[in-house]
């Protein structure tokens, strides 16, 4: 991959004229970026705020070229770019470029550009990724200034540190069995978990979260940066991380068998889930074992098994369980959508896609995470201290009546109308006696559902049926948790800086906010590019599937392995008319009634990897059969009248 970045070399580094990533680099060094107003000036895109560049394929134009934006690329409406032949800064032809447009307001929609970085043959697997890091924003590589203030940071916390911390107050844990539970490719290990049962049948529970905030010191070159990308991105392929991996890796994960220093939430739990007590302090642990959901999931469900941590798992077990029926008991909406695993090889082409493997031990850590996080942003809540919440409000009247009209053509019973609770939907759901359109009728009230963010103002999260709720238990992949850390420990510290983080975690929520969706809009275009690559050598297969969703011009199908193509209703035998207010489509000839949850038979007809849509339909004969047979399906035969009666008319 070939870079052009001569162009910017002599600009001036004054604020007038520098790179918009300098811009916000010293916007969010004086605390104010983020802030709506700076967004509604920049209309940038993801950490690096790049705008008025595309993405696409250069080809040749009298003496110099045009970029045709790549079909994926949404986020510009420039069209075709001419490039004069002194700016394509010796790109080759027939290459995938990012261009820099020039003159992005001209109002005749004629604009040119110039080639600031070749990507390569679009053909290769590495050039898709590179469009998708370009098109939200995202860089591989992190500024000289953060790698100069990592370079002499340690592997691992010198033992004189620890001593000096542990003499000014942290609180020493080491000899608490602690272990770390995450999936097998795991390298950023935020959590640890240690538990207690005691004597009258309650738990203690540590949950134990890497202290990152006590190396990313506020307003440091690395703090700016983790502030500017504000989560880490993980793509099919790679993981773009707030952090250098030196400390998302190394000195902040934690890792089995070495000290590490982390802020613990300590929390005592009756036998009905309720948090009674606890404390929120500084601490020094190390890891006794790294284990992953599986090797749990094995060790709880063998009938025999030796292995140490067997108690420690029952025990976390029946506590995660206990936590859950107290959240269901309280209205908890439980969404279970399956996630997409995509396997690549070597050379990093998709060999197989399904769906991700979850267990019930994978229910034990977010359980627990759940209880830290609200505990700690109950205490901060009822202290009136500035903090960053996770908010999700309550859905929208108008969307949740539409849903409501749909889920009714299910049998659900009642309505959901007026100011209601998170009981009440899971009443609602529960009335639903068509059990295979549950799941899709799920995502349809995800989608009737306003999105969870962050803010400076606690407004209960809705979908958790919490009255308090925040980010506390990712801080090396989260900024809001790094950030609420902060002050957790300013407060610890009686710093009395409650002033100073006022004025500054709107702007933090704001932004975070804006940098998860773009983060989950990219992780889902790496999806979508490699499940289409998958799909590309299955053209002309049969797979079992079923109806997720159904628009005016046909109808979404997910297979088995969650790959989802689109059946549009012009490659049916029949004319189908789609009812909004039912959420069903209705043969004209036939009565054929197809609705979400209906499984069906699809062959794989096209894959367009520009786009990246798969488009299926249905397997021969199979619109047939939804008919009850031929007749039926083609529609009743014109009435023959005998010769006697035409006789008699005449």
């Amino acid at each position: 991959m070939t870079r052009f970045n001569g162009n910017r070399l002599n600009r001036s580094k004054s604020a007038q004229n520098m790179s918009i990533r300098q811009q916000a680099r010293r916007a969010a060094a004086e605390g104010d970026f983020g802030k709506p107003k700076n967004f509604a000036e920049l209309e940038a895109r993801g950490p690096l705020q790049v705008k008025n560049q595309v993405v696409g394929l250069l080809l040749p134009h009298g003496e110099g070229g045009v970029v045709v934006p790549d079909r994926s690329f949404k986020e510009t409406n420039f069209g075709k770019i001419y490039i004069d032949k002194v700016h394509l800064n010796g790109a080759p032809y027939k290459m995938t470029v990012v261009c820099e447009v020039i003159n992005p307001t001209n109002t005749n929609h004629e604009f040119y550009g110039k080639i600031v970085e070749v990507l390569g043959d679009i053909g290769k697997h590495d050039v898709r990724m590179m469009t998708v890091l370009r098109q939200y924003g995202l860089s591989q590589t992190f500024p000289e200034a953060v790698v100069d203030e990592v370079k002499d940071l340690p592997l691992n916390p010198e033992p004189e540190l620890i001593n000096s911390e542990i003499k000014y107050g942290r609180k020493d844990l080491r000899n608490l069995t602690t272990i770390t539970i995450d999936g097998e490719d795991a390298k950023d290990l935020d959590d640890a978990i240690s538990i207690e049962k005691l004597e009258d049948g309650n738990y203690k529970l540590y949950v134990h979260i890497a202290d990152v905030s006590n190396y990313v010191r506020e307003n440091t070159a690395l703090d700016v940066e983790a502030k500017l990308r504000a989560t880490s991105v993980y793509l099919v392929d790679r993981v773009i991380p707030m952090l250098p991996p030196k400390l998302s890796n190394g000195l902040c994960s934690l890792n089995p068998n070495v000290d590490r220093l982390t802020m613990t939430a300590e929390m005592y739990i009756n036998s009905e889930g309720i948090t009674y007590d606890g404390a929120v302090y500084e601490s020094v642990i190390k890891s006794d074992r790294r284990m992953s959901y599986n090797e749990c999931y094995r060790i709880l469900t063998e009938e025999e098994t030796d292995d140490p941590m067997y108690q420690m798992l029952l025990q976390m077990n029946e506590l995660a369980t206990t936590l859950k029926r107290m959240r269901d008991n309280r209205g908890a909406i439980n969404f279970n959508f399956p996630e997409t695993k995509v396997i690549l090889d070597e050379e990093g082409k998709a060999i197989d896609v399904m769906a991700y493997p979850i267990t019930f031990t994978n229910g034990i850590i977010e359980q627990f995470m759940i209880c830290a996080n609200e505990f700690v942003a109950e205490k901060f809540c009822r202290m009136n201290y500035p903090f960053v919440y996770r908010v999700h409000e309550n859905p929208d009247p108008i969307k949740l009546a539409r849903f409501t009209r749909v889920a009714r053509e299910f049998g659900a019973m009642g309505k959901l109308v007026g100011d209601i609770t998170p009981m009440d939907v899971v009443n609602f759901m529960d009335t639903v006696k068509d059990e295979t359109a549950k799941p899709m009728l799920d995502q349809i009230l995800l989608r009737s559902m306003a999105k969870a963010c962050y803010s400076s103002h606690n407004y209960g999260h809705f979908g958790l049926a919490s009255e308090f709720y925040c980010h506390f238990t990712s801080p090396i992949r989260r900024y809001p948790d790094l950030y609420i850390h902060r002050i957790i420990k300013s407060y610890i510290h009686e710093e009395q800086k409650r002033s100073h983080f006022v004025g500054l975690v709107e702007a933090v929520a704001f932004h975070s906010s804006e940098m998860e969706r773009n983060s989950v809009e990219a992780e889902r275009a790496s999806d979508d590019i490699k499940v289409c690559e998958y799909m590309t050598d299955h053209i002309g297969e049969r797979y079992d599937g079923m109806i997720t969703s159904i628009i005016p011009a046909g109808l979404f199908v997910m297979l088995p392995n969650t790959v989802e193509g689109f059946v549009p209703f012009r490659s049916m035998k029949d004319h189908y008319l789609f009812d909004e207010r039912s959420f069903r489509a209705v043969g004209a000839r036939s009565g054929v009634k197809l609705t979400i949850g209906l499984p069906v038979r699809i062959v794989v007809e096209t894959v367009d990897t520009e786009l990246n849509r798969i488009d299926f339909v249905f397997e021969p004969g199979f619109e047939r059969q939804l008919g009850g047979g031929r007749t039926q399906f083609e529609g009743k035969r014109p009435h023959k009248t005998s010769r006697k009666k035409k006789k008699g008319r005449r």
